[in-house]
C-alpha cells in the first residue's frame, strides 16, 4: 500500500511532510538567492574614494608577515592601512616597524599591556576606528588575507551613495584534513545563510574578515552600544543591531572574497565556535527564530525519515519527499559552492548536512551552559 491507513503512520507522515516544506522554505526562498546571485559586472567608477582598511593583531607576528603584504599591496589607488598591535608579547612590534619602512600607506596604534586592566577585541576596533582618517572603513583580520589584488576594487563597487554597511565573504584556505573541510562547507553554509536573508530584506550579520561601513554611521548608530561589553560581536552583532534593507550592500564576486587560516585542530576550533555562539543570544528575537527553525526542521527531518523507513510506513511516499529534498539541497549546493569558489566541497556536504545541525546544537547548548566565563581578546 502506497499510503498507510495507520493513524501513527498518517501523525509521522503530516510531520515529516511539515519538516520537507520548512527545509523547502529555506532552500527556496533564502538559499537559493545566494547560490544563484550573479556577481555584479559593475565597478567603481571615476574618482574611487579614499579607504581605510583596519586590523586588530595580539601576537600575530607570524600571520602579519604572512598575510598583510597582499592587504598592502591592493590595486586601489588612495588607501592607508591602519595595525592596531593590542599588547603584542611577540615580535609583532619589530616587524610591523620594518614593513612601515617599505609601505607607506601602513599606520600602526598601540595599546600598551597594563596588567590591571583587560580588554576585549572592541576596545582595540575602537582605537583602530578613531584613527582612521577616511570615512569608509574596511575590516579584515590579521590572519585573513584578500582573494585578489582587487579586493578593495569591489568594496568601492559596492559603496552606493545610500550603503552604510557592506557585507562581504571571508572563506578559509583550503587544506588537507576533514577538520579543514568541514569549517569551510560550514562557513559557505553560514554564507548562504546570511546572503540570503540580506537579499530577502533580513539582513543579520557580517563576518568580521570581510566587512565595511562608515565611519560616520559608526559613531551615529552609537558604536558597538549596548554589546559593547560582550567578548565577540564587533562584527554580527553590529551589524544585527544597525543593518536594514536599505543600508546594506553585498560583495559576492570571487574577487571581493577573503581567505583565513583555519584552526587546525578540534579542540582550538571548538573554542572559537563557542565564542561566536556566546553572541547568539543577542540577537534580534526574529532573526533567532529563523536561524533556530531551519536546523530543528533538519534534525527533525532525519528522525522522522528514519523512524518511517524502519517502519515502513507510507514508503513510497516517503522516499519520494526524500529524493525530492537530496535533489533541490544537490542543486543549491551544487551552484552555492560555485558561487563561493568551494567546487569541491559541494558532494562531501551530503554527509555533512546531516552532521551540522548535531554538531552546532552540541556546541550552543554546551556554550549556554558553561556560562559567561572569562572574558579574552579572541
Amino acid at each position: 500500500m502506497i499510503l498507510s491507513t495507520d493513524t501513527t503512520h498518517l501523525i509521522l507522515l503530516a510531520l515529516l511532510t511539515a519538516m520537507a516544506l520548512i527545509q523547502g522554505w529555506y532552500w527556496l526562498v533564502y538559499y537559493r538567492r545566494a547560490a544563484f546571485v550573479q556577481a555584479g559586472n559593475e565597478k567603481a567608477t571615476g574618482k574611487l574614494p579614499p579607504l581605510s582598511v583596519i586590523i586588530c593583531a595580539r601576537n600575530e607576528a607570524e600571520n602579519i608577515s604572512r598575510f598583510l603584504p597582499a592587504v598592502l599591496e591592493q590595486d586601489y589607488p588612495s588607501y592607508e592601512v591602519v595595525v592596531v598591535n593590542d599588547c603584542s608579547e611577540d615580535n609583532t612590534d619589530d616587524l610591523l616597524g620594518e614593513m612601515m619602512a617599505r609601505y607607506p600607506h601602513l599606520r600602526v596604534s598601540m595599546i600598551q599591556k597594563d596588567p590591571g586592566f583587560t580588554h576585549t577585541k572592541k576596545l582595540a576596533m575602537l582605537i583602530g576606528i578613531k584613527a582612521a582618517r577616511n570615512e569608509l572603513l574596511v575590516f579584515t583580520d590579521a590572519d585573513c588575507r584578500p582573494a585578489s589584488p582587487n579586493w578593495l576594487r569591489e568594496v568601492a563597487s559596492a559603496a552606493r551613495a545610500n550603503t552604510d554597511i557592506i557585507i562581504g565573504y571571508g572563506g578559509y584556505i583550503p587544506e588537507k584534513g576533514l577538520l579543514n573541510s568541514y569549517i569551510r562547507f560550514e562557513t559557505m553554509f553560514i554564507a548562504m545563510q546570511y546572503f540570503g536573508m540580506a537579499m530577502a530584506g533580513k539582513p543579520y550579520m557580517g563576518v568580521g574578515r570581510n566587512l565595511a561601513y562608515r565611519r560616520s554611521f559608526f559613531f551615529g548608530s552609537g558604536g558597538f552600544g549596548p554589546h559593547n561589553h560582550i567578548m565577540s560581536g564587533d562584527d554580527d552583532l553590529f551589524v544585527n543591531r544597525n543593518a536594514t534593507s536599505d543600508n546594506c550592500s553585498l560583495m559576492i564576486s570571487h574577487d571581493s572574497f577573503t581567505l583565513s587560516a583555519a584552526q587546525k585542530n578540534i579542540g582550538a576550533w571548538i573554542k572559537q565556535k563557542r565564542r561566536h555562539f556566546s553572541t547568539a543570544a543577542y540577537y534580534k528575537p526574529d532573526d533567532k527564530l529563523r536561524l533556530f527553525m531551519e536546523p530543528f526542521s533538519r534534525v527533525a527531518w532525519y528522525g522522522l525519515l528514519i523512524t518511517m523507513l524502519v517502519m515502513l510506513a507510507s514508503w513510497p511516499v516517503v522516499l519520494l519527499l526524500a529524493i525530492a529534498r537530496l535533489v533541490m539541497r544537490a542543486v543549491i549546493l551544487r551552484k552555492a559552492a560555485a558561487t563561493f569558489n568551494e567546487p569541491q566541497l559541494w558532494f562531501i556536504s551530503l554527509f555533512f548536512d546531516i552532521l551540522a545541525p548535531i554538531v552546532t546544537a552540541f556546541l550552543y547548548l554546551t556554550t549556554i551552559r558553561k556560562g559567561k566565563g572569562r572574558e579574552t581578546w579572541k
